[in-house]
């Protein structure tokens, strides 16, 4: 299993998604499915990058969100 870090940009917003999955393909999926959860509202998603994996070993994996790192230029 992976741990994976998303950036996902829409009209109004950029934001951070991190999800565990088997394979690629299931962690974009996951990323829609999370999106519409934490928003409620259908979004118009603009993009779905994916930033980092990280493999999930026996003592677990993690990521650090300092302050808002961004792949995206303004």
């Amino acid at each position: 299993m992976n741990l994976y870090r998303f950036e996902v940009t829409a009209h109004a917003y950029v934001t951070i998604v991190v999800v565990a999955a088997e394979s690629d393909e299931k962690a974009f999926d996951l990323v829609e499915i999370e999106l519409e959860k934490y928003f409620l509202k259908k979004q118009e998603i603009l993009d779905i990058s994916l930033y980092e994996k990280r493999r999930i070993r026996g003592n677990g994996a993690g990521f650090v969100l300092h302050e808002q790192e961004t792949i995206i230029k303004p």
